[in-house]
């Protein structure tokens, strides 16, 4: 046993700086038994598929704290619920990124760069154009997921595959029908 002569401290290291100690874009050797390129093509398709997703995710919380109208309570709660679950398919996303020995996009400003969604208004749009902005967003989603599954499957990657078929599109597909009812022009009461 030995004894430190300097007594321990509370006091935290701060400001501390590092070096980047793997890259964007890069992945490491894991035991995953998939090649280098599949890996590779997987993070990639994967990381833009997460940064749709992340925006996705932020613009449900938008839609959710700024709704009006008649259908206010119902779709608040809607919106809420989706954004959850778009929530949970983003760390999912970036676990599989990270289980292929890729780096998951995180930052905001680089999901920014990285995102084919459109920025929406800084103001409040009427209900139907902010339910239609959902739509688009998922349909971005779905063809990036659909196309991207198919691609991963040619390269035996089949833990990518299973997760965009099974959690992005069939989330996606139930989301966008959830939506997409909403914007069906039918009265609330018969006269």
């Amino acid at each position: 046993m030995t004894t430190s002569t300097t007594p321990p401290s509370s006091q935290p290291w701060l400001h501390q700086k590092g070096e980047v100690i793997q890259e964007f874009g890069t992945v490491k050797q894991f035991p995953v038994a998939l090649s280098y390129e599949a890996r590779m093509y997987s993070c990639q398709r994967l990381n833009k598929v997460l940064a749709d997703t992340q925006i996705l995710y932020g613009l449900y919380k938008k839609h959710h704290w700024i709704m009006r109208g008649a259908t206010f309570y119902q779709l608040h709660l809607l919106l809420d619920k989706h954004a959850g679950e778009q929530l949970g398919l983003v760390d999912t996303l970036a676990e599989r990124v990270q289980t292929l020995g890729g780096v998951a996009v995180g930052d905001t400003r680089h999901v920014a760069e990285i995102t084919s969604i459109p920025r929406p208004p800084d103001g409040v749009e009427e209900v139907p154009a902010m339910l239609s902005r959902l739509l688009e967003a998922h349909e971005t989603i779905l063809t990036e997921a659909h196309d991207a599954a198919a691609r991963v499957a040619e390269l035996g990657d089949d833990g990518t595959n299973d997760l965009l078929v099974s959690q992005i599109i069939r989330t996606g597909e139930l989301q966008a029908w959830f939506l997409a009812e909403h914007l069906v022009d039918t009265p609330l009461v018969r006269s």
